[in-house]
């Protein structure tokens, strides 16, 4: 598995596709509704899949987002929402915090973990 992180409008979709031959039929977007299709390749969007699971139920927030069924040769999309300001609603800070916990276990996982900023990639693992 692949995990890319970076800013939005970073050039991290673009990235995949051009770095893993992602196809647009590969690729769930759950910026739409926080739903993802683990059946495709590319996880896009997959903190807004955190959100969802987060503002369903967060007592069981780890449970779920740790019971994701990715493919072996899945790339996971996420924007990094954890610098920049701290929000101020108590709620939001919290989904923050856990999101970004979800994503270190997730990164644990990966073979790969890329950073992309203003196009350019990064390889971290």
């Amino acid at each position: 598995m692949i995990l890319i992180i970076g800013g939005a409008y970073q050039g991290k979709l673009e990235y995949a596709k051009k770095t893993y031959g992602i196809a647009e039929s590969d690729v769930s977007n759950a910026y739409v509704n926080g739903r993802a299709d683990f059946s495709k390749r590319c996880i896009y969007h997959f903190e807004k899949y955190l959100e969802a699971l987060f503002k369903d139920d967060p007592g069981s927030f780890y449970e779920k987002a740790g019971a994701a069924a990715f493919r072996d040769d899945a790339v996971i999309i996420a924007d990094d929402i954890f610098c920049g300001l701290v929000p101020m609603d108590k709620n939001d800070r919290a989904f923050r915090e856990h999101c970004g916990r979800a994503l270190t276990a997730l990164a644990g996982r990966c073979d790969s973990v890329v950073r992309v900023f203003c196009g350019l990639a990064k390889r971290l693992k």
